[in-house]
């Protein structure tokens, strides 16, 4: 049984995007009802305001200078798991976003109902904020090729992930690599036994800037999709 929930945003020089995110995350929270919540944003190397407008926000703040999101991420779960105060991880749920995503209300109480089913980690989608600045077809070509898979979703987004910190710490947590470390975690909780759910059930809204934190991170997946056509655009 979920007693208590612990939410990680990694952020670098995020004082624009943060707000709204936190008012997201501040919604989602009150959905659970009265289970506590520990949003804890990692300021990582940040030459500007994030760590005030997280504060303001509502969130504990960590800042470290690792310049890496897996680092980052890694760092939060620490600091969840120690506000949690509980000897139990398995009665812990963590979930993760980024600064430039917003969740919907229902976004913790639906994963932590997962939870209660028997699943170790959850797995979302994104849906992007809004197109401007790209070619028309862009926003066609990624809907095809990101919503037009049958079955359950191939994708794995550190904006939208939750899982069982037993389990999270049984994989190895994250690694300190500067992309993909959400797709690594997934690998190692599958190896682990994990009962991964992926679902388009559960989807979140995601900003299509350009300049993005992580490189090779899905910021230069759709500067890729928006330059060339889709069909020579790595998955």
């Amino acid at each position: 049984m979920i007693r208590a929930v612990g939410v990680l945003v990694p952020a670098h020089n995020e004082q624009e995007l943060l707000p709204a995110c936190l008012a997201g995350l501040r919604r989602a929270a009150r959905a659970l009802r009265g289970m506590p919540v520990h949003l804890v944003v990692v300021a990582d190397a940040c030459g500007d305001l994030t760590a005030r407008a997280a504060r303001r926000g509502g969130a504990s703040v960590i800042s470290v200078s690792a310049g890496n999101v897996g680092a980052a991420r890694a760092a939060g779960a620490v600091e969840a798991l120690r506000l949690a105060g509980t000897p139990d991880p398995d009665g812990v749920w963590l979930a993760t976003t980024d600064a430039d995503t917003v969740v919907p209300p229902a976004w913790l109480r639906q994963q932590v109902r997962y939870a209660s089913q028997g699943w170790d980690a959850v797995a979302g989608t994104v849906r992007v904020a809004d197109w401007s600045g790209y070619r028309r077809e862009t926003a066609a070509w990624f809907h095809q090729r990101y919503a037009g898979v049958a079955g359950p979703h191939p994708h794995v987004h550190g904006a939208n992930l939750g899982f069982r910190a037993s389990a999270y710490l049984a994989a190895g947590g994250f690694q300190p690599v500067p992309t993909a470390e959400d797709h690594a975690l997934v690998a190692a909780l599958t190896a682990a036994g994990a009962r991964v759910l992926r679902t388009r059930a559960l989807s979140v809204l995601t900003s299509a800037r350009r300049d993005g934190r992580a490189p090779h991170g899905f910021s230069q997946y759709l500067t890729q999709l928006d330059r060339v056509p889709p069909e020579r655009v790595g998955a």
